[in-house]
């Protein structure tokens, strides 16, 4: 029996893409198509329409083991009927959250991967942004001598000279970072969701060889 995911979607890093393969698994999704009459008759643009079939094709049934933050991230990806605020555009469902958070996954008009609750705030600008992060936490858990963890005020004061940005993770809120022996990941996503500073959470990756760091 094959115990690796066949249908990886393309365009992840290495790390992402064998991290999906080793770890993920599919599950059934939202059929677009069913409720495609429905939507339109109700006012949604065939546009975002497609945009919610795109995701569901591409993403739709993935699965992932827990994220470190956000209670775990999405129990599975799957999209569901697109919403509409003036002031923001369009945007749908993720997938459902995985443990009682006070706020949902969702896609931004602009396929950002983010956080709604009291506001909406995009975490990574692509949900490839999003796996990749979930696949690098992973990654630099298991390579790294010591892991702290930093919350609230303390997570500004963490010092990112010498450190360049993890290109991959395409960070807005949250955000990876790249030093010389260590991995910051910073995760401003629910302390700007809920107005809520001291939910601020970073965590330092360290001792990490040239493995660690890009493997």
């Amino acid at each position: 029996m094959d115990l690796y995911l066949a249908d990886v979607p393309p365009g992840l890093t290495r790390r992402a893409r064998s991290f999906v393969q080793t770890h993920g698994l599919r599950v059934d999704s939202l059929n677009v198509d069913q409720y495609r009459d429905g939507w339109l008759s109700s006012g949604i643009p065939e546009s975002e329409i497609d945009r919610v079939a795109e995701y569901a094709a591409r993403w739709g049934g993935l699965v992932l083991p827990p994220a470190p933050y956000y209670d775990g991230g999405p129990r599975a990806l799957c999209p569901d009927t697109p919403e509409c605020s003036p002031a923001e555009g369009w945007w749908f469902e993720a997938g459902v959250q995985r443990t009682a958070v006070p706020y949902s996954f969702m896609i931004g008009p602009g396929g950002e991967f983010g956080v709604h609750g009291d506001r909406w705030v995009p975490l990574h600008a692509t949900v490839e942004g999003w796996v990749e992060s979930v696949a690098l936490a992973y990654h630099a858990a298991g390579c790294a001598k010591q892991v702290v963890k930093v919350t609230g005020d303390e997570v500004e004061a963490i010092r990112l000279a010498g450190h360049e940005p993890v290109q991959e993770v395409a960070g807005l809120a949250d955000t990876w970072w790249r030093g010389p022996d260590s991995l910051v990941a910073i995760y401003r996503g629910e302390a700007e969701c809920m107005s809520a500073p001291v939910c601020r959470t970073a965590f330092v990756y360290m001792g990490l060889n040239r493995w660690g760091l890009y493997g």
